[in-house]
């Protein structure tokens, strides 16, 4: 069946009903099944059983599971630094500094904050917008500008710096093909992200230089004031940003030795889910010694980060068991064997940008793109020579452009929140923004394609 264009039906039905009901993990589903009915010889109850095996076997992965864990607490964790008081700490000890006191300095506060906290968008992205909703208000800064500066940061830098869960799940994906190194081709792809790349740079350009075009212009004459919400629980600042310190710091020396001094071989999925316990562990332990929460209140709040991260953690389950069941039926070799014949080499990388793209914004999550795409980008590198991680950079930056475009995104309404923006308001104003860079992107891709 490998050599048959009918391997193309699963991720094509995934595909289409990701876009018309608008819905990831129900696309990722009905193309698990199909999958598997196809593998059984359209054998519906064989294949309904392979698709249970499927799912099942995603946890017997040990690497799989420390990447769910992973993506469960740090719900657990973002819940745990607002009911205590947090965030907020962190909020005013940057007011206490009294370092901004023009609009470039105010600018450029949610755009340094964004690309620093990367272990998490939307704790990022609220850490951000509050701290700098007040300071955009006070320097005539619409909220337009300030949600645009916090999507074009928190989302691109997240997968750029790959110490977070957007790295491991990736990672996840390209374990899939037993790999020698990994982690080196998750780290080649940083280089050729060139959407996310400009996406954070023409968030900089924005801030530093105070210029914005299109419709963020106009919004600058109708700027909103909004009033700060109450807060009603300060704990020190430290409580924050000592544990995000030290999740980084654990993930890189555990890269290290894990590695055996090469974190490019470290073991990703161990890293990262004893870095996160780690910094779980820490958190708890300053909240119970500063008596901000009791330990009940701590696990209650934890069991309600954790149920935050079980939707998108569902997807990460499907999509894992998905990309396993796509590589069984062959559907990326047929697609490397189909593109090499018909698709020159310096447009494969443009395409699958494209493909990625549309996907992306149709579904409003790139997770379910990615776990659709780099299954088929891979055996297309293989087939064609071109280097793996330039095609699965393509694909990231995809479900990036996609992401960021969409005005049912995830990150996109938690931008809107986080700034006090109007959310629709937020969508046109970034539009002109996302598409300019998806369209460099192309050029990038098709001129680099030309050097291989």
């Amino acid at each position: 069946m490998q050599d048959s264009p009918i391997t193309l039906l699963p991720p094509l039905i995934a595909i289409t009903i990701a876009i018309w009901r608008k819905n990831a993990l129900f696309a990722l589903l009905a193309g698990l099944l199909l999958c598997h009915v196809m593998i059984a010889s359209w054998q519906p109850i064989t294949g309904i059983i392979g698709s249970i095996k499927g799912l099942a076997g995603v946890f017997s992965s040990l690497g799989n599971v420390y990447i769910i864990t992973f993506s469960l607490l740090i719900g657990a964790l973002v819940k745990l630094m607002n009911e205590s008081g947090a965030v907020n700490g962190f909020i005013n000890h940057l007011s206490d500094l009294k370092l901004v006191k023009s609009k470039r300095q105010a600018s450029m506060l949610p755009t340094i904050i964004g690309t620093s906290i990367f272990t998490d968008t939307n704790l990022s992205m609220f850490t951000s917008g509050m701290a700098s909703q007040k300071l955009f208000d006070k320097h005539n800064l619409s909220r337009a500008r300030l949600a645009y500066l916090l999507d074009s940061t928190c989302a691109p830098v997240s997968i750029l710096f790959l110490i977070n869960g957007w790295g491991a799940y990736v990672l996840g994906l390209l374990d899939e093909f037993s790999f020698d190194d990994p982690v080196g081709i998750l780290m080649g792809t940083v280089g050729y992200n060139f959407y996310a790349i400009i996406a954070v740079t023409l968030a900089y350009y924005t801030a530093y230089s105070g210029k914005v075009y299109g419709p963020m212009k106009a919004a600058e004459s109708r700027i909103e004031v909004n009033s700060e919400p109450v807060v009603e629980k300060v704990a020190l600042a430290r409580l924050m940003w000592l544990p995000l310190i030290s999740l980084l710091a654990i993930t890189l020396i555990l890269l290290f030795i894990t590695g055996d001094g090469d974190i490019r071989r470290g073991s990703g999925s161990f890293s990262v889910f004893w870095a996160i316990t780690s910094s779980l562990m820490m958190l708890i332990s300053m909240i119970l010694y500063y008596r901000l929460l009791n330990a009940k209140e701590i696990l209650s709040a934890s069991v309600a980060g954790i149920k935050t991260m079980i939707a998108p953690v569902s997807i990460l389950v499907i999509s894992f068991a998905f990309g396993a069941a796509i590589k069984e039926l062959g559907t990326g070799i047929y697609v490397s064997q189909l593109m090499n014949v018909e698709v020159p080499l310096f447009l494969m990388a443009p395409i699958l940008f494209i493909a990625a793209a549309i996907m992306a914004f149709a579904t409003g999550t790139s997770w379910g793109t990615w776990a659709i795409l780099v299954p088929i980008a891979v055996p297309i590198a293989v087939e064609s020579g071109l280097p793996i991680h330039f095609l699965v950079a393509s694909v990231l930056g995809g479900g990036i452009f996609g992401d960021h475009a969409s005005p049912i995104s995830d990150t996109t309404i938690v931008a809107s929140i986080a700034s006090g923006c109007d959310h629709f308001e937020h969508v046109k104003t970034q539009l002109p923004y996302a598409l300019f860079g998806g369209i460099l992107t192309l050029i990038l891709y098709a001129l680099v394609g030309l050097s291989f």
